[in-house]
């Protein structure tokens, strides 16, 4: 596939996981090796058709704030796939818990199935936790299927709510749709929130601002299929470098800023 065709193929894909897209745009990027102008409208693309991918974010900015766009894609993508979040994650998961997941989060579904002590409720928001599901049952642990109609019961329930941000800013982060009745049923009944955010996911409150902006302009958020929710609500952030306070996290921020990259683009 030409690389442009294989860009504008990852744009238009929905679904796909961080990793995935972190590796196709990075390998994407090299076609424009010699052309600054050509890169940075390929990376607004990008932006347009994923503007909740902290990955993503991070990604481009590195591209086009480097004098060598395609070896820094191709650093920063090692990095992502080199991320310690899930190891890390699952060693710190307290022992005999009962935990809440939503969705199937890629990170935290990573991190789980090295636990075979916890039981863990798994909320079906957007009808694809099946799959989380069965890949925890074959790792022999105590799943619960639980519809989107028992999110208060079950989070008033866990021990322990886990939530997966795709982007985190400085007040703020992103996350599917639920999360936030989650955590502030899980922080109203004294049970901690933790925010998994791995490697890429925290951007500088020049980028978060924009990344608001356009979401505050799409559709209805009752329709939406992620959320913003409140930093406030999370007690505790697993990283790249393991368990951190909110405040101590934002101190990570490694996203530069690409001025450029503010501006839309459409593919």
């Amino acid at each position: 596939m030409h690389p442009i065709e294989r860009l504008r193929y990852v744009a238009r894909a929905s679904g796909a996981d961080q990793s995935a897209l972190v590796r196709e745009t990075a390998g994407s990027l090299g076609a424009f090796a010699d052309d600054p102008a050509g890169l940075v409208m390929a990376c607004r693309r990008m932006l347009a058709r994923h503007l909740t991918s902290g990955p993503l974010w991070w990604l481009t900015s590195r591209a086009c704030t480097s004098v060598d766009a395609h070896r820094e894609a191709w650093a920063a993508a090692d990095e992502f796939d080199a991320d310690a979040t899930a190891r890390l994650l699952a060693y710190a998961l307290p022992d005999d818990a009962t935990v809440l997941v939503l969705g199937w989060p890629e990170v935290i579904g990573e991190a789980l199935p090295a636990r075979g002590d916890l039981d863990v409720l798994v909320v079906d928001t957007l009808g694809e936790s099946a799959g989380l599901v069965r890949r925890l049952r074959r790792a022999a642990m105590e799943v619960a299927d639980v519809p989107q109609a028992g999110l208060g019961a079950a989070a008033a329930a866990a021990d322990l709510v886990l939530l997966e941000a795709s982007v985190v800013g400085p007040d703020a982060f992103v996350a599917v749709s639920g999360s936030r009745a989650a955590a502030a049923v899980a922080r109203h009944a004294g049970k901690p929130v933790w925010l998994v955010a791995g490697v890429g996911r925290l951007v500088p409150r020049r980028l978060w601002d924009v990344i608001d902006a356009r979401l505050d302009a799409g559709d209805e958020p009752w329709d939406a299929e992620e959320e913003v929710v409140p930093l406030d609500l999370v007690t505790d952030v697993a990283g790249p470098v393991g368990m951190e306070t909110p405040s101590v996290a934002l101190k990570r921020v490694d996203t530069p800023i690409a001025p450029e990259l503010l501006k839309e683009g459409v593919l």
